[in-house]
């Protein structure tokens, strides 16, 4: 029985997903090793401060792509108050990675 080819969209939105799991576990990381906790991100009314952006992009030479790639796939965006947050989607693959416990929204 021949195998299913893939398409190329679930292809591609595999990657990006991938892409994405991978950006969020290193943001995860580079902020705990900063300093700061994943409410920092998750939480809407929080955020990263672009201050605080261009701390993380001069301490850690990966945050600047995994930034790129949040913005660019709407997992991450900047707030009202001009901070850099996570979507909605965003936070979902973050608590679907470290759970809801994890940067819980009390």
């Amino acid at each position: 029985m021949p195998a299913e080819a893939s398409s190329p969209a679930s292809t591609a939105s595999f990657h990006v997903q991938r892409s994405l799991r991978h950006c969020l576990s290193s943001v995860a990381e580079l902020l705990y090793e900063s300093g700061h906790v994943l409410e920092t991100i998750t939480l809407a009314q929080r955020g990263l401060s672009r201050q605080e952006l261009a701390s993380l992009d001069r301490q850690h030479s990966r945050w600047a792509l995994c930034q790129q790639i949040l913005e660019e796939s709407d997992a991450a965006r900047f707030n009202e108050y001009g901070r850099f947050v996570l979507t909605t989607m965003g936070r979902e693959l973050m608590f679907d990675m470290f759970g809801q416990g994890a940067a819980d929204c009390a």
